[in-house]
């Protein structure tokens, strides 16, 4: 049976809905890593889950992941072996490959 581990989120101070600073980008690779849904993400910070995209493709606060890396391994130590700690990658939807063109050939 799989444990869940507890997400800490950081004592930053109350701010605005929508609004994601560095501390954040920090909180929210942290979840990423510890496969938190993403809809609890964005209920957790309100904002557009474009924001977490920019974030985890490396866009927005790009010194985040670094920092987050390393608070993961102080924090936890036992799961840094199976956690990949690779950036977003983002997957087209389209199939509008020239190559398919030949297909109607």
């Amino acid at each position: 049976m799989r444990s869940i581990v507890p997400f800490e989120m950081s004592t930053a101070k109350p701010k605005p809905p929508g609004i994601v600073n560095e501390t954040d980008a920090v909180d929210i690779w942290i979840a990423r890593w510890l496969r938190v849904r993403r809809i609890e993400i964005l209920r957790r910070y309100g904002c557009d889950p474009r924001r977490l995209y920019e974030i985890w493709e490396g866009r927005r606060f790009p010194e985040a992941q670094e920092r987050a890396m390393k608070l993961f391994q102080e924090r936890y130590p036992e799961l840094v072996d199976r956690t990949d700690f690779g950036k977003h990658r983002v997957i087209p939807r389209s199939n509008n490959a020239p190559e398919q063109l030949s297909l109607f050939d």
